[in-house]
C-alpha cells in the first residue's frame, strides 16, 4: 500500500462531514485494498453493519454472497473484494426502509478512493443510488431496464437490484434476472477471484 492510500483511508475513517444529517455518530463502514480486483458498489451501511462495522452484515449480505457465488471468508477478504458504498455511515431509517445515502459522502471521497484502486476488473453496482452515481451521464428509464440490458454495458461493470429482502417482489416479477444475469455474474466473479 502506498503512503497516500493509507493516509486517505485514515482520513475517511476519521470523517465527520455528514454528522449533522446522521442519526448516530459517524462510523464509516467499508473495505478497500489496492490489490482487490472486484468492487461491490453498495448504497450505505444498514444498522447491523453500523453496529458491527462489518459491511453487508445482514440478510442483504447473505443474498449478495449467494448471487456472487462466494462464501463469507472470500467476501470479507479485503485483498480480494472491495466493499465501497455510496455513503460510509448509516443514514437512518424512514417510512420505507433505510434513508438514501447522503450525497456529500460520495462527492467527497468516492473518486479519491477509486483513483487509488489500480487493479479493479469488475464493479458490481447494487441498487438505484449506486446506479445513479455510476451512470450520471446516461439516461435509463429504470433500474430494471439497465439490469435487463446488462449485455450492452462495458464488460467491467454489472448492475444488480439491491439484494435487500424489500426487493423480493421485484425478483419474483423478473425471473429472467436469476436465469440470465446471475450465472454471468457468478462466472465473472469466479474468473476474477481464481
Amino acid at each position: 500500500m502506498t503512503h497516500s492510500f493509507v493516509s486517505l483511508i485514515r482520513e475517511v475513517r476519521d470523517c465527520t462531514n455528514c454528522v449533522s444529517v446522521l442519526p448516530q455518530a459517524p462510523r464509516p463502514v467499508f473495505q478497500v485494498s489496492q490489490s482487490a480486483k472486484l468492487l461491490i458498489a453498495g448504497q450505505a451501511p444498514g444498522l447491523a453493519a453500523h453496529n458491527t462495522c462489518i459491511p453487508f452484515n445482514d440478510r442483504s449480505g447473505i443474498r449478495l454472497r449467494e448471487w456472487l457465488g462466494v462464501d463469507a471468508d472470500t467476501f470479507y477478504d479485503a485483498s480480494r473484494v472491495n466493499l465501497l458504498p455510496m455513503a460510509f455511515c448509516y443514514p437512518g431509517t424512514g417510512d420505507y426502509g433505510d434513508l438514501p445515502p447522503p450525497k456529500q459522502c460520495a462527492k467527497l471521497w468516492r473518486t479519491k478512493i477509486l483513483n487509488q484502486l489500480p487493479n479493479l476488473e469488475l464493479t458490481v453496482v447494487c441498487g438505484g443510488h449506486a446506479l445513479t452515481w455510476y451512470f450520471q451521464e446516461k439516461q435509463y428509464n429504470s433500474l430494471t431496464e439497465i439490469v435487463r440490458n446488462w449485455r450492452q454495458l462495458p464488460s467491467e461493470i454489472l448492475v444488480l437490484p439491491h439484494p435487500s429482502p424489500r426487493n423480493n417482489g421485484w425478483l419474483k416479477n423478473n425471473k429472467w434476472f436469476e436465469m440470465e444475469v446471475l450465472p454471468e455474474l457468478k462466472q465473472r466473479v469466479a474468473s476474477i477471484l481464481d
